[in-house]
């Protein structure tokens, strides 16, 4: 049995259809592994927390926001890409929605805190004039 909640009425934008197409994919948990796991760090899908394994093999848990975590898992999904400020803003926020000139900065700094605050210090570096880079490491520095 299907069970269906949206549908699209034409004509329709594609805009429309984008912004449906991701909020489907991110209710999508059967499509999605349970964990990613890159370096140290590890994502847990069934809980929305992030580990980070120090060198004793210890895991601290880093206390996220949803926008955080959607923005460590997209840098996680892409190690070692320059990842641009339009590309965070198309990812994470929805397409008609107006964030302010400053939002991915500011996520960007909160999230950077919160991983120092835990021992990941230096995994997110900024290209300058080009964008963001996440640099994954196997050791805690």
């Amino acid at each position: 049995m299907c069970k269906y909640d949206d549908y699209l009425v034409k004509p329709f934008g594609m805009a429309e259809l984008l912004a449906r197409l991701r909020a489907l994919q991110r209710r999508s948990p059967q499509l999605q592994p349970q964990r990613l796991q890159v370096g140290n760090l590890t994502l847990d899908y069934s809980t929305y927390a992030v580990y980070w394994q120090k060198a004793s093999r210890e895991q601290q848990l880093i206390p996220l926001t949803t926008k955080e975590f959607q923005l460590l898992e997209y840098f996680m999904k892409h190690p070692h890409q320059i990842i641009t400020r339009d590309q965070i803003l198309n990812q994470l926020w929805e397409i008609g929605a107006e964030p302010l000139s400053n939002v991915v900065a500011a996520q960007m700094r909160l999230l950077r805190r919160k991983l120092a605050d835990s021992g990941c210090l230096g995994l997110i570096e900024t290209v300058h004039g080009m964008g963001y880079r996440f640099q994954p490491t196997d050791e805690s520095k």
